[in-house]
């Protein structure tokens, strides 16, 4: 029986994948009130495939609030998400707190993975308090990503597992169940595996970071992204899975969150990390570039304009918006009239008084002097340009993600503008 302690969107997720790997699971939250909502279907997150996911693998599934049942489990998780401040440091505390009551809980020979990201020296400082109680502690890299973490849950790529001697074999109950997901195993030391997830998002940053500042290079000087990506997906020392997408610099808190803690490690050890000051300021660069592109082409020009905008999220199919690029916009454009739309953010999320929360996005570009499109929700791909068109007064559309064909945006008579992609003049209808 494997268990998993912590009920936030990785250990949801993750409790989930590995009953539908045909394990008996008890997933154990010490919020009573927490346990209650996810029990009644309930769920705290937003994640695609994440509910039909926990209703057909039900059966398998405990949900409690009563530490005790963690005792029948072979291998348990420390599953909590490791929340960070308004500088995205994170704080390791609830991990370390739930450690130890896992540790209190399980039986001797339990083996206790910690699944919650947490910094180099982490496991290693508390290893020697976990099996003074006869159990083993273990660290494994999360893969959590929102809006696609169930099939990364289901599928992952490969299993990173830190331990205190590599050397030796994982304990039965652990490898059998990792070799279940039929993927790779890659056990190395606590500190390896802690700094390697760090490691993977700090080398994303940098292809996210080159891909921006090219993409705006195109816009420059006529040069298509979209027609480059392809050639360099072929370049073997790039590869087909280059992350390649032009964006509005880093959102969320993962990559933000791990760049502070590579910052911190090298300021503390006298390594030089002048590379994240860069990526930092390139990517507050980039987070402006739909203000500056709606200052140019209709705040600049139209008397008291009124901006319709399409997500709040962060990225699309979460209802985060931890460092996101819309409410950088809003903050920005401070004034100006706006009816934003957000399928997932909460009604109650924190906004400008300026900002009317609308019930749809049709009804956001109601009147409307331009439309923003800040979230690639996937509904959004879906309405008809010409009656995003009737619908509004002015003829600019912003859309950073592409969500809006641009060949369609064209024959509607859109002024669109896309990262990567040369200015094009309105095509009449």
């Amino acid at each position: 029986m494997i268990g998993y302690a912590g009920l936030s969107h990785l250990g949801l997720v993750s409790s989930a994948a590995a009953a539908a790997k045909g394990f008996d699971i008890v997933a154990f939250d010490d919020d009573a009130s927490l346990v209650a909502r996810v029990r009644s279907g309930d769920l705290p997150v937003i994640e695609p495939g994440l509910p039909e996911l926990m209703t057909a693998h039900g059966s398998r599934l405990e949900y409690t609030a009563d530490a005790s049942a963690l005792a029948r489990c072979d291998v348990v998780y420390v599953s909590v998400d490791v929340p960070t401040d308004a500088d995205d440091r994170s704080d390791a505390r609830p991990v370390e707190r739930l450690l130890g009551v896992v540790a209190a809980a399980t039986a001797p020979g339990t083996t206790i993975v910690v699944l919650s990201q947490v910094p180099p020296g982490f496991c290693r400082a508390r290893r020697a308090s976990v099996e003074a109680g006869g159990q083993e502690l273990y660290y494994q890299v999360e893969t959590l990503i929102f809006g696609r973490a169930t099939e990364r849950a289901l599928h992952p790529e490969r299993f990173i597992v830190g331990c205190s001697d590599p050397a030796r074999p994982l304990p039965a109950a652990l490898d059998g169940f990792l070799r279940a997901f039929d993927c790779p195993v890659l056990p190395m030391r606590y500190e390896s595996a802690e700094l390697s997830k760090i490691s993977i998002n700090t080398f994303l940053v940098a292809s996210v970071a080159t891909t921006n500042m090219l993409a705006e290079l195109c816009e420059a000087v006529g040069a298509e992204w979209r027609e480059i990506a392809p050639a360099l997906r072929l370049d073997a020392r790039i590869g087909p899975h280059a992350y390649l997408q032009p964006g509005l610099g880093i959102a969320g808190g993962n990559l933000r969150r791990d760049l502070m803690t590579i910052d911190g490690l090298a300021r503390e050890r006298g390594v030089d990390a002048g590379l994240v000051d860069t990526w930092f300021s390139g990517s507050r660069y980039r987070r402006d570039w739909a203000t500056r592109v709606l200052n140019v082409r209709v705040l600049s020009r139209v008397e008291d304009p009124v901006v319709a905008l399409w997500g709040l999220a962060y990225k699309e199919n979460t209802g985060s918006t931890k460092n996101s690029p819309a409410l950088a916009l809003l903050d920005a454009i401070q004034g100006v009239r706006v009816r934003a739309y957000d399928p997932g953010v909460p009604r109650d999320a924190a906004l400008p008084a300026c900002v009317h929360r609308v019930s749809s996005p049709l009804d956001a570009c109601a009147g409307a002097d331009a439309l923003v499109i800040m979230t690639a929700w996937p509904d959004f791909r879906t309405i008809d340009p010409h009656a995003v068109r009737a619908a509004l007064r002015g003829t600019t559309v912003i859309d950073p993600w592409g969500v809006m064909d641009q060949a369609s945006a064209g024959r509607a008579g859109f002024d669109y503008a896309r990262l990567g992609t040369p200015a094009r003049e309105t095509v009449s209808c």
